[in-house]
């Protein structure tokens, strides 16, 4: 079938180049492209939806800034008072 698309003209520059470097039409690349993008969408969909265990539900600890690294050590060690 043939279609009309509209690229970028360094993309299709660079597209160009790379299917001549590895022996493709342009075509050919678009195509296996296409099929890899695709194939990675339905890999994505089909993983099972992962759920990290928690525990406590209580969020942070007040005081506790998780933007200070050191004082996060700190608290960790039982050096710091989170209050």
């Amino acid at each position: 079938m043939r279609t009309t698309i509209r690229l970028d003209d360094d993309l299709l520059r660079e597209a160009k180049a790379y299917a001549a470097a590895t022996d493709r039409t342009l075509t050919r690349l678009v195509e296996d492209a296409l099929r890899e993008a695709l194939v990675r969408r339905r890999q994505r969909a089909q993983r099972p939806k992962v759920e990290l265990p928690t525990s406590g539900g209580g969020g942070l600890q007040p005081g506790v800034d998780l933007d200070n690294s050191a004082a996060l050590w700190d608290l960790m060690d039982g050096l710091g008072d989170p209050s």
